[in-house]
């Protein structure tokens, strides 16, 4: 395994010998497995949390001996201190994948072996569906002229009105769209498709509409700042990349005007383009493919919100006696 340099890894709970070993995990996970920033993140701050936690139950600080000396009663005992928390079942998953990812790393580097973390019985998370918008609403969010009323430069109401188009057009990630070069996207009329980065930088092939090409072109021409072809396409006021924060924001004044409910983010226009293709008779593997879904099951979620539409048609014109 690689011993390539990691970035630092500083916490008063752990001593020398466990921090360098967390830091070329990260790293690890980062180089080898390309696991995204947000998720790298997210385990940092869980082994933050267990090492801090662990201090405590302890009442020393946690060395990279005694951490392989872990038992499940310590393991449950942070589990349960999550849980009092108000922490998430899906968030308390992901910690344990973590931690057991860190265990697995040191087991391979010859630093011991946690087995107390492959004994603990992963949280259950209940499914919940996601919550899509109305057809009619998912392409009011599309439409600039529904922000004539702001006062922002054109440019910026034209823009976010494309980044909302893609998204609900081509069911992308917010990071997707917005991670997109100038070169990726082609004119109106000389092409229909997006090649697109995902998760674990998967390529993938995506339709686009030619009036969102339209749309997107519309911005260009009229954005300020001058689109580099390995630039980004979607750039933000003072001509960087644009941050996912301006279109959330950008939702939450467009809900209010709308009548919206919070519901309605820039990642439910994904849900929504899923689940209006579902319900126009839309193939599930085919949906699996454009979302960019590493597995099946992920995308028969919609085929639960499908049922749901279906049982609310029924119950809204059933005659009953």
């Amino acid at each position: 395994m690689s011993k390539a340099a990691a970035p630092p890894f500083e916490l008063a709970s752990a001593d020398p010998t466990i921090a360098p070993e967390i830091a070329r995990w990260l790293s690890h996970l980062g180089a080898e497995r390309r696991l995204s920033p947000k998720t790298l993140e997210a385990y940092a701050r869980d082994i933050r949390q267990c090492l801090d936690f662990l201090c405590t139950h302890w009442g020393e600080r946690v060395s990279l001996a005694r951490f392989a000396r872990l038992d499940a009663s310590d393991v449950r005992a942070f589990m349960a201190m999550r849980r009092a928390n108000d922490i998430s079942g899906r968030s308390l998953m992901r910690a344990l994948a973590g931690l057991r990812s860190f265990g697995r790393f040191l087991e391979c580097e010859g630093n011991g072996k946690v087995g107390a973390l492959s004994a603990i019985r992963a949280p259950k998370v209940g499914k919940s569906l996601p919550k899509p918008l109305p057809m009619a609403s998912a392409k009011r969010l599309a439409n600039a002229d529904e922000r004539a009323g702001e006062e922002r430069e054109t440019w910026i109401l034209v823009r976010d009105a494309a980044v909302m188009a893609l998204l609900y057009g081509s069911g992308l990630r917010i990071s997707e769209a917005l991670g997109l070069k100038r070169r990726d996207v082609p004119r109106p009329g000389e092409g229909d498709v997006l090649i697109v980065t995902g998760k674990g930088n998967k390529t993938r092939m995506v339709p686009v509409l030619q009036n969102v090409l339209a749309l997107i072109d519309e911005y260009a021409g009229l954005c300020p700042h001058p689109l580099a072809p390995d630039g980004p396409v979607f750039l933000g006021a003072r001509g960087g990349p644009l941050s996912p924060r301006i279109i959330q924001l950008a939702m939450e004044r467009l809900r209010g005007a709308l009548g919206l409910p919070d519901s309605a983010t820039p990642h439910a226009l994904r849900h929504s383009f899923a689940t209006h293709l579902l319900s126009r008779g839309g193939d599930l593997r085919a949906i699996q493919e454009l979302l960019g879904h590493s597995s099946l099951s992920t995308t028969q979620v919609y085929t639960g919100i499908d049922s749901e539409r279906l049982l609310e048609v029924y119950a809204a014109a059933h005659p009953r006696r």
